[in-house]
């Protein structure tokens, strides 16, 4: 399936390459830049979690919540830091609730390539708000997705969203 987006996007990526950030992990770069960047997806730190938006959503509001150690299997994770990403989780939902409403939502982690993983070395939950009828003739007919939202308004929202709950 083909993709659309916007050219804004192509901004955040040269913010990567200007930086020269390790190639090796996007998560471990995002957790080690300064969230206020205005080309930070990041929208909330915690003690050993954080949460990201999706460069590459599936739907508006595409969210990762994603561990700060660079680990890629599930029985890694620290009892703390499971409490955390399910914490995490949860204020994932709450916010794109009150955001935009969505009838349900996709919610798991793709362990290793096999399993469709695009990033395999580093574990990270997927949150993905789901409408009913959210696939319209553009995937079907035009096998291209289109993501209608503002990513870096979307990452703004969420941020005063997120501030509501600490």
């Amino acid at each position: 399936m083909e993709k659309m987006w916007s050219p804004w996007r192509s901004q955040y990526i040269d913010a990567f390459k200007e930086k020269k950030l390790d190639d090796g992990c996007v998560f471990c770069n995002a957790v080690r830049e300064n969230m206020e960047n205005s080309n930070s997806l990041v929208i909330q730190k915690g003690k050993d979690v954080f949460t990201i938006m999706n460069l590459y959503p599936y739907n508006n509001g595409h969210l990762l919540v994603v561990p700060d150690r660079h680990i890629s299997a599930i029985n890694q994770i620290t009892t703390e830091e499971f409490a955390e990403i399910t914490k995490q989780i949860s204020f994932a939902t709450d916010a794109l609730t009150k955001l935009y409403a969505p009838h349900g939502f996709n919610i798991g982690a793709n362990i290793g390539k096999a399993a469709g993983a695009g990033i395999d070395k580093h574990i990270h939950f997927h949150i993905i708000p789901r409408w009913n009828g959210d696939t319209n003739f553009m995937p079907v007919v035009g096998e291209v997705k289109i993501i209608s939202h503002d990513l870096l308004k979307t990452r703004n929202d969420l941020r005063n969203i997120y501030k509501e709950f600490e």
